[in-house]
């Protein structure tokens, strides 16, 4: 299967890695020395080859970093991880609420009287390294470029990967790759640049319509590429990885070795436009004067989906649909305390096996029961591994990747019959996404514009959660995708065609989590009568089908608009999933959608 269980955190190995890397700074003159999560290509998710935060800290989550001094080594995560960091990592390092506390503030207290911190130039984005410095003025701290120290003392660090490639085709991507060029060269020419470097793996993926395996869960391979105004390509990745791809390239890209990439654009006129969040240090060291910074070309394009790459997700969002259905149908059948994670994380995926479109999960599965549900981003392993007992909650957070579409969806179940206090905080959470679901808005807006509506009923209790409403989604690429986000310091309108997630949820550390996610895309409204004619609005469209268990509402607090929503929706659900199931599963499907 795609998910296995192993165990990958080792907070025991920490403590000796951190005194060699120590050492290693000794060396090299230094008080400290960055180590992020990120690779070269500044994508969420990173190869083994990339892993340098896990292995030298234990820490697995997908964002965060560790700076690592002589005296001090602080873990920097956000809201989401705080609190599976606990029991990732030794007690030598300190987790650091971040970005509550700033890397720069906790430098300064640590290094009152400076110092100079060491940074790989490729692992850092040339926006970070900007903002770092400019905090840290009147410091006496300086960050310096230098090798990588955790490569040198990391004796049996994996290879890069050299997975193969494929071409994304037409009928899935909606537009060649040719005509991508040509449009997005054209845009470059308008805004005065003569190229553009893209250094995301999604963004050269869909720029090119091929697909790769670089990196689990995300169809992306590894490279470097260079739009030019002209809507030429010279594209810089391992050769063994696209040699077959060379008639689908045709006339307008050219394929060099990565290595040389650096002299490549030393010889590049320009103005050559950088995306400052995203490209590396070293890139845009090299470019120097040259640059013109500007978003990554291929981001807002790729976000807004073109009718085929919609249409494809749906079709996979309902075939996604029927295999979570399978399950929740088969676990509703298994009396409590019978089942595992594990065996739920294992049947699901058997299920989503069924069709030959799955190439992949789009993220590890998340089945945390009980006190696992409150850690937001919880990987069953063979040592955590828990039974679903009576009382419990369980929340399942997953996705497929398909030929045609990428989805992520959560449902929250309950276990036997659970405590008033779950089932309060469920129903705010539904109440939440339903407000979202309903929503219709002014064009122009972004997502810090609107993501407190999916928030207001937990607020009104009282009560939030540490992560994002809602995240971009790409077409059979990242499951995270930007730069359009539901949270509120995303300043991107939202626009047809962007698909986002919708998931609120609620954690009580210790006892109980709860999430709720459906994806959404961004379409134009209809006009209302009464409405205003001029004002262009905006509303979703779900794409996501799958019951919501109706056990775990309290009627008490749930209004008639809300119920009415409800109904309408499970109804959909029955139309468009049924049809697909075995005939037990729609016997349950039947009983699971009945009105409230």
């Amino acid at each position: 299967m795609f998910q296995s269980f192993e165990v990958t955190s080792r907070p025991e190995q920490g403590p000796p890695r951190l005194a060699a890397l120590r050492s290693e700074i000794k060396a090299e003159g230094l008080d400290g020395f960055l180590v992020p999560r990120a690779d070269a290509h500044q994508g969420e998710y990173v190869a083994p080859h990339d892993e340098r935060l896990q292995w030298l800290t234990g820490f697995t989550g997908s964002a965060g970093f560790c700076a690592a001094l002589i005296g001090a080594a602080g873990v920097f995560i956000d809201g989401r991880y705080r609190t599976q960091v606990k029991t990732q990592i030794a007690d030598v390092y300190t987790p650091v609420a971040w970005p509550e506390v700033s890397l720069a503030d906790w430098l300064r207290g640590q290094l009152p009287r400076g110092g100079i911190v060491g940074f790989d130039p490729w692992l850092h984005a040339a926006a970070q390294i900007e903002q770092l410095n400019g905090a840290l003025e009147g410091s006496g701290i300086e960050m310096r470029r230098c090798d990588n120290l955790v490569d040198r003392i990391w004796e049996d660090q994996p290879p890069p990967p050299v997975k193969i490639a494929k071409v994304h085709p037409l009928e899935f991507a909606g537009e060649s790759h040719i005509d991508k060029a040509a449009r997005l060269g054209q845009s470059l020419r308008d805004s005065g640049a003569a190229a553009a470097v893209i250094t995301l793996p999604d963004s050269v993926c869909w720029l090119l319509n091929i697909r790769g395996a670089d990196i689990a869960r995300n169809p992306v391979v590894h490279g470097f590429a260079v739009l030019h105004g002209s809507g030429r390509i010279n594209l810089f990745v391992n050769p063994a990885k696209i040699e077959h791809l060379t008639s689908h390239f045709g006339s307008t890209v050219t394929v060099h070795p990565p290595e040389t990439l650096l002299a490549y654009l030393q010889t590049v006129a320009g103005p050559v436009r950088l995306d400052k969040a995203t490209v590396p240090v070293a890139i845009a060291d090299v470019i120097g004067d040259q640059v013109v910074w500007g978003d990554d070309p291929c981001a807002l394009p790729k976000a807004c989906k073109n009718a085929a790459e919609v249409a494809g997700s749906a079709a996979a969002h309902l075939r996604d649909g029927a295999a979570l259905v399978e399950l929740l149908a088969w676990l509703d059948q298994q009396p409590p305390g019978t089942v595992t994670e594990m065996q739920v994380v294992s049947r699901l995926e058997a299920f989503r096996r069924r069709d030959n479109a799955l190439q992949d999960i789009s993220f590890e599965t998340i089945a945390g029961t009980g006190p696992n549900g409150a850690i937001m981003h919880y990987r069953v392993t063979e040592d955590s591994d828990s039974v679903l007992e009576d009382g419990h909650l369980l929340v399942l957070d997953s996705g497929g990747q398909y030929l045609d579409g990428t989805t992520d969806i959560t449902r929250t179940v309950a276990i036997g019959a659970v405590l008033p206090e779950a089932t309060q905080a469920f129903t705010r959470v539904l109440l939440g996404m339903i407000a979202m679901s309903r929503l219709r808005w002014p064009q122009g807006l972004a997502g810090r514009d609107i993501e407190a509506v999916g928030r207001l009923p937990l607020w009104m209790a009282g009560q939030d959660f540490d992560h994002g409403l809602g995240h971009g989604v790409g077409a059979y690429l990242s499951v995270h995708e930007g730069p359009q986000r539901l949270s509120k310091v995303s300043s991107v309108p939202l626009m047809p065609g962007m698909i986002l997630s919708n998931e609120p949820g609620y954690y009580r550390e210790g006892a109980f989590g709860i999430r709720l996610e459906n994806l959404l895309v961004v379409r134009p409204a209809p006009n209302l009568d009464g409405g205003d004619d001029h004002r262009p609005m905006l509303h979703w469209e779900t794409l996501s089908f799958a019951p919501v268990d109706t056990r775990l509402i309290d009627l008490a607090l749930f209004d008639d608009i809300s119920r009415g929503w409800l109904n309408a929706y499970h109804k959909q659900v029955a139309e468009k999933i049924g049809p697909r199931l075995s005939q037990g599963a729609k016997l349950w499907l039947d009983a699971a959608t009945a009105p409230i």
